[in-house]
């Protein structure tokens, strides 16, 4: 076996790969005696069919299957050794005829390769990066201890209407003259909310209610959409279509979403029973709880702007577009050609940035371990946690939560690459000269604007 590769064009090159029948005779010989031995033929016994016999039925397709094997492990094998940095796969000779493998040995295969252009992104004290050390204000804290009190609320029942408020009551269908409809729609414990109604006139009706109200109203001039018509009178969508009549509304009961207390039970229900046992505790540990997620923000910023730095200074770096849209459509087979040419700058900016992130991580020398993996799905866990206001979570959970995350292939890659892109924002801080600047939280959201 004979291998070459003439890569003058230093972002793509040709392999060249020349097989011999003594490289594969033997592994044929061997996957059709196999064959014989499990083969059930009629007229023989099992294992007993003559090879004559075998070889005509399967040895075209073995000998195939054979030296497509054989081809794909020496490429990758001389790739290795050779120190190539293929992109993607490689792919057949553009030009060159299939070759023919009825005929005999010796066989001349060619592989179109595309390679990663070289690149310089090394960083020094020279490179200035911002970097943003974002404020916590008065209001975020606020606005925080209001967003624990509303989901630590509850619902009350109250005597008097105000918007926003949850009515239960019955519905009857109206004749024209305002008396009930003898065999009209009737719906008990109807429940309505009077601020979602789309007309002001209709909402207008229930500003002053009570519980113990009669108010006439039209649910299609109220709500418009058949959905929530049909949805409020329990009948079809189509027969919502027709509803023209009024209806009159029996207020039964009026309740009120009343944001809890800032007392002790919202702290122990926020951080933990007895982790915090005053209002001034509160406000402090919210506050550092804001200031470690705003810290979070402004490193995933810093990455951002590396990689914005990075971009500038590398310019536009030359690929071989041409095997690199091959690559492309061999990797989304259910897709043509035009999905290749709207999508491919956008790939290959992509590819950029994890070309040169590699690098970064090579010159920083960051090893991403097992522990750097299972610390992000554990940060993730609490994170998902923490949106639904449970921020106390017993740390056993999160460990069995992060355990189920690293169970799915499809997250751990995911995970893999924010590991390495913690590791890396901590050791470039260390590299490169940062700018540091103050910036409230709505100024640094307007940088992403």
């Amino acid at each position: 076996m004979n291998i070459s590769f003439d890569n003058t064009e230093k972002i793509s090159g040709v392999l060249t790969i020349v097989i011999e029948e003594a490289d594969y005779q033997a592994d044929v010989k061997k996957q059709l005696n196999d064959y014989r031995k499990r083969a059930n033929i009629p007229g023989f016994r099992p294992g007993m069919a003559p090879m004559g016999l075998i070889k005509k039925q399967v040895e075209p397709s073995v000998k195939v299957d054979v030296i497509n094997k054989l081809v794909g492990n020496k490429i990758y094998e001389y790739v290795r050794e050779q120190k190539i940095n293929m992109l993607g796969e490689p792919m057949p000779h553009e030009g060159e005829a299939p070759v023919d493998l009825d005929q005999p040995a010796p066989y001349t295969l060619k592989f179109d390769i595309a390679v990663a252009p070289e690149m310089d992104v090394k960083l020094s004290k020279r490179n200035k990066i911002a970097y943003y050390d974002i404020q916590v204000d008065e209001k975020m804290v606020n606005d925080q201890i209001d967003a624990y009190a509303s989901r630590g609320g509850k619902y009350e029942k109250v005597d008097d209407y105000k918007e926003g408020d949850m009515l239960k009551g019955d519905l009857r269908e109206l004749n024209a003259d305002g008396s009930t409809k003898e065999g009209g729609i009737e719906v008990a414990d109807a429940v309505m909310l009077p601020g979602y109604m789309k007309n002001d006139a209709e909402k207008k009706k229930f500003g002053k209610c009570k519980a113990g109200d009669i108010i006439a109203f039209n649910p299609k001039k109220a709500f418009e959409s058949e959905i929530e018509i049909s949805s409020l009178l329990k009948i079809t969508k189509e027969e919502a279509q027709n509803i023209e009549a009024d209806f009159s509304y029996q207020i039964t009961e009026i309740t009120r979403y009343v944001k809890h207390a800032i007392d002790q039970e919202l702290f122990d229900q926020t951080f933990g029973e007895g982790n915090v046992k005053s209002e001034k505790e509160f406000k402090e540990k919210i506050e550092a709880n804001l200031k470690q997620q705003l810290a979070m923000n402004a490193e995933y910023r810093f990455l951002a702007d590396v990689r914005a730095y990075v971009e500038k200074k590398l310019g536009k770096v030359e690929y071989a577009d041409s095997i690199m849209k091959r690559i492309m459509l061999a990797n989304n087979k259910d897709k043509d050609m035009d999905y290749v040419e709207k999508n491919y700058e956008s790939s290959i900016k992509e590819l950029t940035w994890h070309l040169a992130k590699n690098q970064l991580l090579e010159q920083c020398e960051v090893k991403i371990e097992d522990a750097d993996v299972k610390e992000v799905a554990k940060e993730m866990t609490r994170m998902q946690f923490a949106q639904y206001g449970m921020s106390n979570i017993p740390e056993e959970y999160i460990e069995n939560y992060a355990e189920e995350m690293l169970k799915k292939p499809e997250q751990v890659d995911q995970l893999v690459n924010q590991a390495a892109d913690r590791k890396l924002m901590k050791a470039l801080k260390e590299v490169v000269t940062l700018e540091e600047k103050q910036i409230s939280f709505e100024e640094f959201n307007k940088l992403a604007q």
